[in-house]
């Protein structure tokens, strides 16, 4: 059974990242309003991805003997000056989500619970694959910033981006 403090924060980053998958789909949103379905595309990926995070945490608590305990989710921005802040926002919001991942982390090892710990390497990694994603497109709209050219092949590249789910635990 899991200590009632690691239940609590682990129900308290599921609703996180239920947040998260709604910047992201607002996100894409915006996207597909100013006619870049690429980037509606990306962006929708990420919000699966969020959602499967989110999961990964409410099974990791039902396989601890733990109740998740869903709450409201926060209503996210819906507007963007344009590509570039979507991108400046999402590498922002990422870097509090692996602050919130590495505070789960401390309190895993603070309450001597490996298991616990330990399901959150996995977390910790992917927090470093989604800061640099978004690192990444941010330095390729920067890029883009005086070529509309390069936005349009930007555009045509977030179109292909496709979510994959994440392998399930061993």
């Amino acid at each position: 059974m899991l200590d009632e403090r690691m239940t609590a924060a682990i129900n308290d980053q599921i609703n996180y990242e239920y947040y998260s998958a709604f910047i992201y789909l607002s996100m894409s949103a915006q996207f597909a309003a100013l006619g870049l379905p690429g980037g509606a595309n990306w962006m929708n990926v990420q919000f699966q991805e969020e959602l499967s995070h989110a999961m990964k945490l409410f099974t990791y608590l039902a396989e601890r003997g733990a109740k998740a305990e869903l709450q409201a989710i926060e209503a996210p921005a819906r507007e963007w000056p344009d590509a570039l802040a979507m991108f400046e926002t999402a590498l922002e919001h990422e870097r509090k989500v692996t602050a919130r991942i590495n505070h789960l982390a401390d309190l895993a090892l603070e309450l001597r619970d490996h298991a616990s710990h330990n399901m959150l390497q996995w977390f910790i990694a992917e927090q470093v694959e989604e800061e640099g994603n978004a690192e990444e497109m941010i330095q390729k709209l920067k890029l883009t910033k005086d070529a509309p050219g390069g936005m349009f092949q930007l555009d045509n590249e977030m179109a292909v981006r496709v979510y994959v789910p994440p392998a399930p635990a061993v």
